[in-house]
């Protein structure tokens, strides 16, 4: 999908971010507009696009008793948490800091669930003051720990295992989480004897069975393995009086970047509920994580041009969105389209998009037939999703601005960071 320029490629998120008489634009707003107005590197969300990833999920739910709680880690600026709540989204929370997010743009605690390895006494604490849904337990050791905080309140804990398929999601081995030598869960050979230990503890209801196998899988066969496992797992719980309310099969799935067939929500929920009714267990309650495929290809990164290089072995368009802005390239080698905001005519040469910071790993894009002039705006595609999220200040570089478009109108939903801001907390030796 690199950018043609005598007939441009329509964006990953096509059709909220589309070329209009020869300029990008998101929804009915042109970029260009954003960038001279707010200046880049620029986050870019469209609202009409978050709506219509959650309407393929509710669509796809229909009347059937699921609960789709928006992976938030994946984009947690509090404008993209409130839509998701007006919509009537849950919320799956990895931190204390999330939690507080999702409370202050006034999440239902009872739609809010509790996940990741390494909570702490203080985090357990505040999501039982506040009477989260449930807490997904990843180990015996964070087990015990619940109990102990759960008791010294007076409160009970609901509780899920995360439990650990060993399902391989045929993803990017730092986005695979269900295999047996990730950190995630509990192996599920030792999940019978850890719900047997957690039905025994103070301060714990045992409530559900988790998992959750990785990010942008496509497939929907490594569901249906894991679904197999889970359901084997629940059946042996039952028969040893454990009983389960719900079943959370976690998140995943993937968005388009380049060439990728999306799986369609609806397609994973129906082969899942065939697999229920066949096994008599329908009436359990399914819980979602998507994170990605809510938010991935509702949003793009604009930067500027700086400078143009044309070195022996590569040419290079330096521009001014850097690996601390974009992460994912640089950690993943992920894969993010580029696209002019105004094409220009005539013939391409081939570029590495990169970034300012002193580092050979700060690039965003490698090997992409441009024709491109300094001071021209590109937009990075489908950077919704762990764009922003995974931002830092390296090279003490402020962090971009986000502006959510609405139709015709658009908002900054944060402000650009300032090196004073950077510098706020910090004190020199007297």
């Amino acid at each position: 999908m690199n950018a043609s320029i005598s007939a441009p490629a329509q964006p990953a998120g096509y059709p909220h971010f589309h070329y209009r008489d020869g300029a990008l634009c998101a929804e009915d707003v042109p970029l260009q507009l954003l960038a001279d107005r707010l200046g880049t590197p620029l986050y870019v969300y469209s609202r009409a696009a978050l709506r219509a990833a959650w309407e393929s999920y509710r669509d796809a739910i229909g009347d059937r008793d699921v609960l789709v709680c928006y992976g938030m880690k994946a984009n947690s600026n509090l404008a993209v948490l409130k839509e998701f709540a007006r919509l009537g989204a849950g919320f799956d929370i990895v931190s204390g800091g999330e939690l507080q997010r999702v409370l202050a743009v006034g999440a239902d605690p009872a739609r809010i669930v509790f996940s990741g390895v390494g909570k702490q006494a203080w985090e357990m604490r505040k999501a039982l003051e506040t009477d989260v849904k449930c807490f997904n337990v990843e180990s015996e050791a964070e087990l015990n720990l619940l109990s102990d905080v759960a008791t010294s309140m007076g409160r009970t804990a609901r509780v899920s295992l995360r439990v650990n398929p060993d399902v391989d999601a045929g993803t990017h081995p730092y986005i695979s989480t269900g295999l047996k030598e990730n950190k995630f869960g509990v192996a599920i050979a030792d999940a019978p004897r850890v719900y047997q230990a957690a039905a025994s503890l103070p301060g714990i209801a045992v409530t559900g069975v988790d998992c959750h196998i990785g990010s942008q899988i496509t497939d929907v066969s490594p569901y249906l393995d894991a679904l197999d496992k889970l359901l084997d797992l629940i059946d042996g719980l039952a028969a040893a009086g454990i009983h389960i309310e719900h079943l959370d099969l976690g998140g995943g799935l993937g968005i388009r970047y380049t060439d990728e067939t999306p799986l369609r929500p609806a397609a994973l929920l129906d082969q899942v509920y065939a697999r229920l009714d066949a096994r008599g267990l329908s009436h359990l309650k399914l819980i979602m994580e998507p994170g990605r495929s809510l938010v991935g290809n509702a949003g793009v990164l604009l930067t500027t041009v700086q400078f143009l290089k044309h070195a022996e072995a590569r040419n290079f368009a330096i521009v001014d969105a850097a690996m601390n802005d974009l992460i994912r390239p640089t950690l993943y080698d992920a894969w993010h389209g580029v696209l002019p905001v105004h094409p220009r005519g005539g013939a391409t040469q081939e570029y590495d998009v990169v970034g300012p910071v002193c580092e050979s790993g700060d690039w965003l894009a490698k090997q992409r037939a441009l024709a491109v002039e300094r001071g021209d705006v590109l937009t990075i595609e489908s950077t919704g999703a762990y764009g922003m999220v995974m931002a830092g200040n390296y090279n003490t570089r402020p962090r971009p601005a986000e502006v959510m478009v609405d139709g015709a109108q658009f908002h900054v939903i944060r402000q650009r960071e300032t090196v004073e801001d950077l510098m706020r907390g910090e004190s020199t030796l007297p």
